[in-house]
C-alpha cells in the first residue's frame, strides 16, 4: 500500500451498461493502493449510473454535462465541484470526453486539479480513424480500413474489402455485416448515432483480446493486463472474459 497524504480524486466512467466505463476498476485500483488515504468523487453523466451505488467505492457523486455541451459548461461545473470538494486529481475514463479535459488542463491546474493527459495530437494519433497511419508508423499489421462519409464510398470500400466486413462508429459501436444490405443499414444507424466518418474494416476471424496498458509517459510500459473476450454486448464491447 502506498503511503500518502489524504487525496481527493475525481473519477468518471461510472456506468456499467452495454458500453461499460472503466471508472470502477480504476477506483478499485486506487483504493487497493492508497487504502483509507483517499476520497473518491464520482463524476457521472446520468444519475442512475450503477457505479454510483456500489458500496465502499464512491464517497460522493456529482453530475457533469455531456461532452457535447462543450468546455465552458464543463469548466463551470468543475469550478462548483472544486469549491466543495477540493479535488487533488481528476481521472477521465472515456475517449469521447478527453478532448474537453485536455483543452481545460491549464484551467484545471489553476484550480488545483492535477491530471495526467495526452496532448491533443497524441489523442488524435490513436483515434480509430487514424489507426492505419499509426500502424504504418509503428510497423504493425492493421486490418484493411477505409474511412467513409457517404453511402457511395461505403459501396466502393465493400467491393475492395469483400464480405463479411466490420462497420465501426466514430466513437463506439461495431457491427459485422455479411451483406451489402446489412452494411448499408449499419452505416445509417451508426452515423445517425455517432456522426461521421464511419470506419469500414476487414473482418479478421479468431480470438479477440483486449489489452490495458499503463505507461510512464515516456513510451515505456509499467504493466499490462490482457483479457480474452468471452462475451460482448450488442455494441461490440467486452462484457466478460478470461
Amino acid at each position: 500500500m502506498i503511503a500518502a497524504e489524504h487525496l481527493v480524486i475525481g473519477v468518471t466512467g461510472l456506468n456499467a451498461t452495454e458500453n461499460p466505463g472503466s471508472g470502477i476498476p480504476v477506483i478499485r485500483a486506487l483504493r487497493d493502493g492508497f487504502g483509507e488515504n483517499i476520497c473518491i468523487i464520482g463524476l457521472c453523466y446520468e444519475p442512475l449510473e450503477p457505479g454510483i451505488y456500489l458500496k465502499n467505492m464512491v464517497d460522493k457523486t456529482y453530475q457533469i454535462p455531456y461532452p457535447a455541451a462543450g468546455t465552458d459548461a464543463l469548466l463551470e461545473r468543475l469550478q462548483v465541484i472544486q469549491q466543495q470538494e477540493k479535488l487533488n486529481f481528476l481521472i477521465p475514463n472515456f475517449d469521447a470526453e478527453l478532448y474537453n479535459f485536455i483543452k481545460l488542463e491549464p484551467q484545471l491546474k489553476q484550480l488545483g486539479i492535477h491530471t495526467f493527459l495526452p496532448s491533443q495530437s497524441q489523442l488524435a494519433g490513436r483515434d480509430k480513424i487514424n489507426l492505419p497511419v499509426l500502424g504504418k508508423q509503428l510497423q504493425f499489421n492493421v486490418p484493411e480500413t477505409f474511412i467513409v462519409t457517404k453511402i457511395s464510398s461505403l459501396k466502393e470500400a465493400s467491393e475492395k474489402i469483400g464480405f463479411p466486413l466490420v462497420i465501426k462508429g466514430k466513437y463506439y459501436d461495431a457491427q459485422v455485416a455479411e451483406t451489402p444490405e446489412q452494411a448499408q443499414e449499419a452505416f445509417y444507424k451508426l452515423s445517425a448515432k455517432w456522426g461521421l466518418p464511419i470506419i469500414i474494416q476487414q473482418f479478421i476471424s479468431g480470438t479477440e483480446i483486449n489489452v490495458a496498458v499503463l505507461g510512464d509517459g515516456k513510451g515505456n510500459v509499467i504493466s499490462q493486463v490482457s483479457m480474452r473476450k468471452m462475451y460482448i454486448t450488442e455494441k461490440g464491447k467486452a462484457w466478460a472474459g478470461t
